[in-house]
């Protein structure tokens, strides 16, 4: 969980501790904080926040000109993609640069007078935000800029509006141009700025992107298409529901939970030593998630790790999880008592209980004698392993936490023994 987003005034402290200053002139002048962090249509000769690192300085100069490509306040032969590419794959790899892009990106969307160019700046941060968070230090800072824009449309079309009329007093030519400028193109910002703020807050938590495979294409295809299209992951059940019902009208369960799970079974996972345990190759796993996230299985599969590991990234990353928060302390209260805890699973919602009744069928398969001796993975194991990925504990106190563990095993291992979930087969 995050603090509650910084006030200006502590915006502003934080801005003059960690800037780099920058001059301007014969003479040297500082800058203002201000005017350093307000749009520039020229090029930077030093970082904007303080670095001794010699790459990074020379990197930081590098990043400003592609952050001008991507919005279009720079000419460049590249494509928007190559250049979110190159933006995005610069940081990834080099974790010193993270903050940098950020604190640009916040630059060139202040006071910015092309509404396009500024819906393409917070286009560029939605995508970064699905590749790497900034560091705890700049976190804050980040998400106090971002919640500031969550509803002042008004307020930027206002600002724009003084700002083109002040470049019309100094010159009249420019009206024409700059007219066309304000018209708004594409989303609201302040549909940017929400979903910017809910990627801060999971990015922060989960880390971003893992493997050592660098950023594609396809993935920051998938980054730019995530803000107007939520993906499988991340969402909530009644999201997910409702975006497949075009596609799957008939269906009372998660497509995506179905198809990963019966995956699993096809590639024999119930044969195989370790399944949800032996973790599969993180860039195989990623590269299922952005075929699952177009509706799409490969045929291609034959590690039964992959589709395993990435079911279980399913459940751990909705936006609630399966047994929703209200009823935790039931659950972890009801840990030695069959009874109690199936009759906390009555007293779900029904969508919750159906998705959590798929999930126990399915681990009653692998809890079965005969593929435990295969995959050494007995129903302690299974609840070891999945019971994380279904009870959320909201306690920061590492003691509660520890002793909340092993009653979330306790409670998920009860459910595989004793819950009656034969009428779920043939349920999609």
């Amino acid at each position: 969980t995050l603090r509650k987003p910084i006030s200006q005034s502590s915006m502003a402290d934080w801005a003059s501790k960690n800037l780099n200053m920058h001059t301007q002139g014969i003479f040297r002048r500082r800058i203002s904080i201000s005017n350093m962090l307000s749009w520039n249509g020229g090029s930077i000769k030093k970082p904007m926040l303080i670095t001794s690192n010699r790459t990074i300085k020379k990197e930081a100069c590098e990043m400003f000109k592609l952050v001008q490509s991507y919005m279009g306040d720079r000419q460049t032969r590249m494509d928007r993609n190559h250049v979110a590419l190159v933006t995005v794959t610069k940081c990834w790899s080099m974790q010193g640069l993270r903050d940098e892009l950020y604190i640009q990106l916040i630059r060139q969307t202040t006071d910015n007078a092309c509404y396009r160019s500024l819906a393409w700046g917070w286009e560029l941060m939605a995508i970064s935000l699905a590749f790497f968070s900034p560091s705890p230090k700049f976190q804050s800072y980040l998400e106090g800029y971002i919640y500031r824009h969550l509803d002042g449309d008004e307020n930027i079309a206002q600002r724009i509006k003084e700002l083109v009329d002040l470049k019309t007093k100094k010159n009249s030519k420019s009206r024409k141009k700059r007219k066309q400028n304000t018209e708004d193109e594409g989303l609201p910002i302040s549909t940017y700025a929400k979903y910017c703020y809910r990627k801060l807050q999971k990015v922060a938590v989960t880390g971003g992107k893992k493997g050592l495979r660098k950023p594609t294409v396809e993935e920051i295809t998938h980054a730019r298409n995530a803000i107007m299209t939520p993906s499988l992951f991340g969402s909530s059940l009644e999201e997910i529901m409702l975006r497949q019902r075009d596609m799957y009208p008939g269906n009372k369960l998660p497509w995506v939970q179905t198809q990963l799970s019966q995956q699993v079974l096809a590639l024999g996972g119930e044969q195989t030593e370790g399944i949800f345990r032996i973790p599969g190759d993180i860039d195989e796993v990623n590269a299922l998630k952005l075929q699952v996230d177009q509706w799409r299985i490969p045929s291609s599969l034959s590690d039964p790790n992959i589709p395993a590991s990435l079911l279980k990234l399913w459940y751990r990353e909705l936006e609630e999880p399966v047994i929703p928060q209200q009823f935790y302390k039931e659950c972890i209260s009801n840990y030695e008592n069959p009874d109690a805890a199936v009759a906390v699973v009555q007293l779900l919602p029904e969508l919750n209980r159906l998705v959590l009744c798929y999930l126990i069928h399915f681990l009653q398969i692998f809890a079965q004698p005969t593929n435990v001796g295969r995959t050494k993975m007995d129903v302690n194991n299974l609840a070891m392993v999945m019971a994380p990925n279904c009870l959320r504990c909201q306690s920061d106190d590492p003691r509660v936490i520890f002793e909340n563990t092993r009653k979330e095993m306790s409670f998920l291992r009860m459910l595989i023994v004793h819950l009656d979930t034969s009428f779920i087969k043939g349920l999609v």
